[in-house]
């Protein structure tokens, strides 16, 4: 698909935002997304930008998907988090065997899946397959979708260590939704959990980590062009930062346009506009949230050179953008921080944004990927030339 085409679905997505900056305050009340939301987000064809070209897929360049669920976590930062999770579940299709895709879109090319990585539940290694039996959590728009990604770890031998750590792709009928998603932020992206009885999954419905870590997957076959050389750990940790970076624009965005006609109760007639030292927050504030995005930008490009050119994308540039994805989520936390601290009492109040972005940047700042220490470490070690066992790179 040509580029002026998936920029064509950006385009649509800037058409949808103020709707879904109405429906901000409704889907953190119902807890989770609207049908209505999700059928308009579909027909703007966005989750089919990573999607690929054979399933009716753009194969869009990483920059255009993240932009546009940049722009979707603006206007509701649960919106936004629900749109970029589901939506990178295609390109994660993309690379499984061609047998997994053709179950998942072979019916249907609208098809969604939701995920839940943490290893909770029981994986047993069986001909032909594996059975998994247990409670999976946080599973972000299951609500939506009807096939469900599953980390699990496959046991090894009699040590008891692991044999491997593989994702697993089943349809709704092997898994039931609990609702239990009640939260202080992210509460419209219905994260519930998923709940599997001793379900079947062929082999072929499996992928492993190690596969994703080497950039070396079946789906690669099928799916020949550069974005499914991407690492796994750089597109789906900036799928989670992403959203953040959203909130943080939309909370500055909330924020400039209260400020600008708001007076200060302890300065008598003073607009706080006129207030340098809400200018400085202001600037600080724009400052954070820019670098992070700029970084992003960067490093997504970078890495879309190296897949282009067919070239190996070196370990030291896979580690830099782990270590700028965790440091943009925490940019964007800071950024949203300065904001709120700077907005005064109203901004307390239930319905406004600044309080719901707020929310909803810390609530995503706690998922797994955004954990600093654990990207800083592996930056540091490759540093210093040490080994890295990490897949999440």
């Amino acid at each position: 698909m040509s580029e002026n085409t998936s920029e064509a679905v950006v385009a649509a997505v800037r058409e949808l935002l103020p709707v879904l900056r109405d429906r901000a305050q409704e889907t953190e009340d119902r807890r989770a997304l609207s049908a209505e939301s999700v059928k308009s987000l579909a027909e703007t064809d966005f989750f089919r930008l990573l999607q690929p070209a054979r399933y009716g897929g753009y194969e869009a360049d990483p920059v255009t998907f993240l932009t546009a669920v940049r722009l979707i976590a603006g206007a509701c930062g649960s919106t936004g988090w629900v749109s970029s999770v589901i939506g990178v579940h295609n390109w994660q299709l993309a690379l499984f065997p061609a047998q997994a895709q053709e179950d998942v879109w072979g019916q249907d090319t609208g098809t969604r899946m939701s995920s839940s990585y943490a290893p909770t539940g029981k994986v047993k290694a069986v001909d032909g397959g594996y059975r998994l039996s247990g409670r999976w959590s946080f599973s972000s728009g299951c609500d939506h979708a009807t096939w469900v990604l599953l980390g699990g770890i496959v046991p090894g031998g009699e040590d008891g260590q692991p044999a491997d750590f593989r994702t697993f792709l089943l349809p709704l009928g092997d898994y039931a939704v609990e609702d239990v998603w009640n939260t202080v932020g992210l509460r419209g992206t219905g994260s519930n959990d998923i709940l599997v009885e001793d379900a079947f999954v062929p082999t072929y419905r499996s992928l492993s980590f190690n596969d994703t870590a080497r950039c070396s997957c079946p789906g690669q076959q099928e799916n020949p062009a550069p974005l499914y050389r991407v690492p796994y750990g750089s597109l789906f940790s900036y799928a989670i930062t992403t959203p953040i970076i959203g909130m943080a624009y939309g909370a500055y965005e909330a924020h400039v346009s209260y400020l600008h006609d708001r007076v200060r109760a302890s300065y008598v007639g003073v607009k706080a506009a006129e207030d340098p030292f809400a200018q400085v927050r202001v600037a600080e504030a724009a400052a954070e949230v820019d670098s992070a995005w700029l970084a992003l930008e960067n490093n997504m490009r970078e890495l879309m050179g190296y897949t282009a050119s067919g070239e190996r994308i070196p370990m030291r540039v896979r580690l830099r953008v782990r270590r700028d994805q965790v440091r943009g989520t925490g940019q964007a936390i800071r950024a949203v921080d300065r904001l709120f601290e700077n907005s005064g009492g109203r901004a307390l109040a239930v319905g406004t944004p600044i309080q719901r972005f707020w929310r909803d940047a810390h609530a995503g700042r706690v998922h797994a990927i955004n954990d600093p220490e654990r990207a800083l470490v592996m930056f540091g070690r490759g540093e210093f030339g040490l080994p890295i066992t990490d897949a999440m790179l």
